[in-house]
């Protein structure tokens, strides 16, 4: 298959990104013990939609027996992983933490066709509510730097397995679990695309070379035990099924001839 965006598309991945990285960074401030993960919802959905752009996931997975995703961001709190639903009675308390996963599609209009919405970029990070011990702080900081390791090996020539690889090498040794249901994967005409991007080795993915112009959304998705999941009862959120603890961070990288290009880059990330 072929991966590669054109020029031009890239280039709209970078404004749109870049604006996306905005919206999380802002959003993430709002992240403190009292607030319902609502008002947080309804806060990005205006950023989005203020900056010219629509919110990806809302309306997003539907099928004849449920309506789409109804909100703007995926929350999820403590042992909750990826796609809750954000709730008024939903309410951050000291002590939590946090993950936000909101995408965009990048401008409004743009033109004609399938893309004349625009194009996708998707993002994703964790937050402490207040103080928190320092084990948990230490889940955040792996899940984060396994992010950036993967980001490292974003470059041309190299294997797509070597992303899962260097991940694996470097959380494996640290006794954290590692979730293999859900993986990054390629954005940017869809908010899913090929190819899949697991954060662990898998050997099948040796026989496809990264090449300038691929866009992939990496998301390492790091637990305190267990590297297994369910749904909830509300049949989006997705748990760790024993319940530990886990982080999410998530960014949109374009593979260039040099070093790989974080579209979605938060003004003050470090």
């Amino acid at each position: 298959m072929n991966f590669i965006k054109p020029k031009e598309v890239q280039d709209k991945l970078v404004k749109g990104g870049k604006i996306l990285g905005e919206v999380l960074e802002k959003i993430s401030k709002m992240a403190v013990h009292g607030i319902s993960t609502a008002e947080i919802d309804k806060e990005a959905e205006r950023l989005i939609k203020e900056a010219g752009g629509l919110p990806a996931f809302k309306g997003y997975g539907g099928d004849k027996y449920r309506k789409g995703f109804p909100g703007t961001v995926c929350v999820a709190r403590n042992h909750e992983l990826v796609h809750g639903v954000a709730r008024d009675k939903d309410i951050l308390k000291e002590g939590d933490i946090f993950s936000m996963d909101i995408g965009m599609q990048w401008p409004r209009k743009c033109g004609e066709g399938e893309n004349k919405n625009g194009y996708f970029t998707d993002t994703a990070l964790t937050v402490a509510v207040g103080k928190i011990p320092e084990k948990t702080q230490g889940l955040m900081n792996v899940t984060k730097k396994a992010l950036e390791i993967g980001i490292d090996k974003c470059r041309a020539g190299n294997k797509l397995s070597d992303i899962g690889e260097a991940i694996q090498d470097y959380v494996d040794p640290k006794g954290y679990g590692i979730v293999r249901d859900l993986i990054g994967h390629g954005v940017g005409f869809h908010v899913h695309e090929e190819p899949r991007v697991p954060n662990f080795y898998d050997s099948s993915l040796k026989r496809i070379i990264l090449k300038a112009g691929m866009v992939l959304a990496l998301e390492p998705m790091i637990t305190m035990g267990g590297g297994d999941i369910v749904t909830a009862d509300d049949d989006w959120t997705i748990e760790t099924a024993d319940k530990s603890l886990c982080a999410h961070f998530e960014h949109t990288v374009i593979i260039t001839e040099g070093d790989p290009i974080v579209v979605t880059r938060r003004p003050l990330e470090k």
